[in-house]
């Protein structure tokens, strides 16, 4: 079969589903691309638009956005899909759309299934100190990613922060459901139920999950701030005042008592104590401006008045 005759829909929304949407829209016949609605970034009601669906409007694609599927999903009967292929879309996907297609719901998921099912997966690969993490292509079901394995392809994470991950697994995701489609497709495809006993969750991030706290070890206030680094970011108070926190380095020195107290202020960074090991803090976003080092915020201030300060 000619891949151009197969109809896809595609349901997804952030940036990290618009490789593998691009990927689709080159080799096979996208009808449809299904994504959350439009969303006000702040409150002067400055409107956010799913990264889909410009993709979507590029290639004069029909949009659909409903604000719940679980009620609205006529649409998507009527586009006449063979194969419906989800990433990150971010609503659950009733039974009477997963049981249309011939060939399917495929969802392609940043993880190793059956760890991380949920909606950030890749945050909490890096916040709870993952080696590896990647991608899983896998049957919709309707239990949130507990369909049966398709293919799979690990990733080592190493240094990387959520930013550097999430591009990588992005291209990863595409290219392995671009090797794996042509055999969802013939039916030669072989299917590995997931193993229930070593499911782990990877929930959307909460405030309270954002929120350093300093009387954890240094790997693991380390992992926190690379884990939501770029967006949201990790965060904690000093003197009031907000402030997010993008870099951290472990130093060899034991900490020097309380959990949280400045203990030093060198060119360009601020040391301050864990439950174990020393942190020094180098990249910053004081409340109501912009990001920067913490070489360039010294600049500004007294670097002795911050000794003996505790980020709250």
């Amino acid at each position: 079969m000619n891949p151009k005759d197969i109809r896809v829909v595609f349901m997804g929304t952030p940036s990290f589903a618009v490789p593998i949407l691009n990927s689709l829209i080159d080799s096979y016949n996208v009808v449809m691309v299904v994504c959350q609605p439009d969303r006000k970034k702040n409150r002067k009601g400055d409107i956010v638009v799913p990264d889909t669906k410009l993709v979507a409007l590029e290639n004069n694609i029909p949009v659909f956005q409903p604000i719940k599927l679980r009620n609205d999903y006529q649409s998507i009967i009527d586009s006449n899909p063979d194969i419906i292929i989800t990433c990150a879309y971010g609503q659950i996907v009733p039974d009477v759309i997963l049981n249309l297609p011939k060939y399917g719901c495929i969802n392609v998921h940043g993880s190793l299934l059956p760890e991380l099912r949920g909606g950030a997966p890749i945050h909490w690969a890096i916040i709870r100190g993952y080696k590896e993490t990647g991608i899983t292509i896998m049957d919709m079901s309707s239990k949130m990613d507990a369909g049966d394995i398709i293919a799979q392809e690990s990733i080592l994470i190493g240094d990387m922060v959520l930013g550097e991950l999430y591009d990588k697994l992005s291209i990863l995701g595409k290219n392995l459901l671009l090797k794996t489609l042509p055999s969802i497709i013939d039916g030669t495809c072989k299917k590995i139920k997931q193993d229930e006993s070593k499911v782990t969750f990877g929930y959307n991030v909460t405030k309270d999950d954002m929120k350093i706290d300093f009387s954890k070890d240094a790997l693991s206030i380390r992992n926190l701030v690379r884990g939501l680094n770029p967006i949201p970011g990790a965060y904690c108070y000093l003197d009031g005042k907000r402030i997010k926190i993008y870099d951290v380095d472990i130093l060899d020195d034991k900490t020097k008592g309380k959990c949280g107290i400045i203990v030093g202020v060198d060119r360009d960074g601020i040391i301050c104590n864990t439950s174990d090991k020393l942190i020094k803090i180098t990249d910053i976003a004081i409340e109501g401006k912009n990001r920067c080092k913490v070489y360039d915020y010294l600049n500004g201030v007294k670097k002795d008045s911050l000794i003996g300060k505790e980020f709250m």
